[in-house]
C-alpha cells in the first residue's frame, strides 16, 4: 500500500514542469559526474524535487508562485537542513536561461572538482 506523500510524488513526476524535465535530463542515471539522483523523493513530511542521498544535497526548482511562499520554503528548508541535508534551490527562469550556471552550481555542492 502506498502512502499519500509516494501518490503525490508520482503525480508530481508524471506532471513535471519544463524547467524539472530540462535539469533531470541532465541528472538522471547518474549522468551528471557518477552523482545520483531520485525526482519527487518523498523527505520527512515534504516531497523535494531532487535528492543526491550520497551528497546528502536537495535541489528545490522554484516557480513564480514561490515568491509567495517564501517564508514556507525557508522553514521547509530549515526541517530539511535539520534532517543533515543541503538545499539549493534555483528559479525554473535560472534552469531555462542559464542551465550551465545551474550545473554548475551543483556540480560545486556536490564538492567535485572542475576539469
Amino acid at each position: 500500500m502506498t502512502s499519500e506523500r509516494t501518490e503525490f510524488a508520482r503525480q508530481l513526476r508524471k506532471h513535471a514542469t519544463h524547467a524539472e524535465d530540462l535539469l533531470w535530463r541532465c541528472l538522471w542515471g547518474s549522468r551528471f559526474h557518477g552523482a545520483k539522483f531520485r525526482r519527487q523523493v518523498p523527505l520527512d513530511r515534504y516531497v523535494v524535487d531532487f535528492h543526491c542521498h550520497a551528497a546528502k544535497l536537495v535541489i528545490e526548482l522554484d516557480g513564480r508562485q514561490h515568491e509567495w511562499f517564501s517564508d514556507y520554503d525557508g522553514g521547509r528548508s530549515e526541517v530539511l537542513e535539520r534532517l543533515g541535508v543541503r538545499v539549493i534551490r534555483f528559479t525554473n527562469e535560472d534552469v531555462c536561461s542559464d542551465l550551465d550556471s545551474v550545473l554548475a552550481r551543483i556540480r560545486q555542492e556536490l564538492r567535485l572538482p572542475f576539469d
